[in-house]
């Protein structure tokens, strides 16, 4: 299956006391059978969650579910299964 290529990078600013941190940005590859750029720019206009709000949203769970299924039986998945695929069709609704 053809996936679209994308580099996520996370960049620790501050610890939770708002002190600034000085530690190198994690990187990784994510390639996804979705256009995340696509899916966050559909969400933004038709959710209440704000801007941030709904491409992190976005973003946090189509890497985890592009990870669920390429290791369709890692049991740590196994149980989240099921409840995942109902939360899916929920999502995809329209509204």
């Amino acid at each position: 299956m053809k996936k679209h290529q994308y580099r996520v990078t996370v960049e620790y600013l501050a610890d939770a006391d708002g002190r600034p941190v000085d530690a190198a940005p994690l990187q990784f590859a994510a390639p996804n059978h979705d256009d995340i750029f696509a899916i966050v720019a559909r969400m933004r206009e038709r959710s209440t969650l704000s801007g941030d709000d709904a491409a992190r949203f976005v973003v946090g769970l189509k890497l985890m579910s592009e990870a669920m299924l390429e290791n369709k039986d890692e049991p740590l998945f196994v149980a989240l299964k099921p409840h995942f695929g109902e939360f899916m069709k929920t999502l995809k609704q329209p509204r």
